[in-house]
């Protein structure tokens, strides 16, 4: 019989942990995520909320073998081997995670789940993997959600164990009914101005914030800040929202650029500093993307025993669930601006740029 250790979680309580995760915890690379902070720097607004991808980790783990458990009590069979992958990438699944949540991929870094291959790799962490029989390369497809077999949502999909961590992990933490979204959106687009100068100078390397931690980051970061930037953060001094509007109201749907080029996004912003008398560097324009919050990729069973995806267009006439997720998702958007110093802009101009296409805007600026 398999030995099973058994630590506390203040979220799921009772964690049992299986010989081959325990000895993949101890890795250097797993041991990182114990300083990475799940929702980056949103203690600064809930203080609460200083819990880390090290216990997200575990609780999508223990969510893995729950739904395992389930599958087996409802008659269905997973071989034993595949249920071992599917619970080690639920526990791997973050290991690429950068410092301060997700700010870095929008500052225009690789995705996290691009960067697990090189995590994997460390010696401590490969030799781990082997032992337990499932090597990095059968794990991959299921962190980057790119694996087509049947149990493949567990780990990476509309509803997989990620997701279900997370949603209640940030609520419980944060005191909310819901997990943060934009609350602590000042603090994120300052940290990715601070970052994309610090990379620009010469003075960190991407392949050094890949593996740091949060406050090893941060202590890079202040050490030559000619931005104060890194001040600022560490103090709480953060940029004040000088215009914020709802997207869904605006016909935005089409504008894509904020979030996708932050080159040109930077650029305008510096533009709309200087048209509002401030200095560059002290306005940031914000308008994320999330476009699968909402995901909607599920199968729906028929009555007559066959399976058709939601998201297709015959899900879509028995349900309309994909139509209303985009409507949720379209109505959620917000863009704003933040500035360091009392200033103003014109919400008309804003609106102008952020409908062109980026062609067009990189023109103007």
């Amino acid at each position: 019989m398999t030995r099973l250790e058994v630590v506390r979680d203040p979220l799921w309580n009772n964690i049992q942990l299986e010989p081959e995760a325990l000895e993949l915890l101890d890795t250097p690379a797993i041991q990182r995520l114990r300083y990475v902070r799940q929702l980056g720097h949103a203690f600064l607004v809930y203080p609460g909320a200083t819990h880390t991808r090290f216990e997200h980790a575990l609780g999508a783990y223990h969510l893995a073998r729950r739904a395992i458990a389930a599958l087996h009590d409802a008659g269905l069979t997973v071989d034993t081997g595949d249920g071992l992958r599917l619970r080690l990438a639920a526990l791997l699944h973050d290991v690429g995670h950068y410092p301060f949540s997700h700010a870095l991929e929008e500052a225009g870094l690789p995705n996290h789940e691009e960067l697990a291959e090189r995590h994997l790799a460390q010696p401590d962490l490969a030799a781990a993997l082997k032992r337990s029989g499932v090597p990095a390369a059968k794990l991959l497809p299921l962190i980057r959600g790119q694996s087509k077999e049947p149990l493949a949502g567990i780990v990476s999909g509309p509803v997989d164990v990620d997701k279900l961590d997370y949603l209640s992990r940030d609520a419980w933490m944060c005191g909310v009914p819901y997990g943060v979204i934009d609350v602590v959106r000042a603090a994120t687009v300052m940290f990715k101005r601070l970052v994309r100068r610090a990379i620009a100078d010469g003075r960190i390397r991407p392949m050094d914030v890949a593996v740091a931690t949060d406050d090893g980051l941060i202590y890079e970061l202040g050490r030559d800040d000619p931005t104060g930037l890194a001040a600022r953060l560490r103090e709480r001094r953060l940029a004040k929202r000088i215009l914020d509007l709802p997207a869904g109201d605006l016909s935005l749907d089409g504008a894509g650029w904020p979030a996708a080029n932050p080159d040109l996004c930077e650029r305008v912003e510096d533009r709309l500093a200087v048209d509002a008398g401030l200095v560059r560097g002290e306005l940031f324009l914000d308008f994320p993307a999330k476009p699968l919050m909402f995901g909607t990729d599920l199968p729906l069973l028929r009555r007559d025993g066959t399976l058709v995806p939601l998201a297709s267009a015959e899900g879509e006439a028995h349900l309309g669930l994909p139509r209303v997720a985009a409507e949720l998702y379209r109505s959620a958007r917000r863009l704003r601006v933040f500035s360091l110093r009392p200033a103003a802009v014109d919400a008309a101009r804003v609106l102008d740029l952020v409908r062109l296409p980026a062609e067009a805007v990189a023109a103007q600026v």
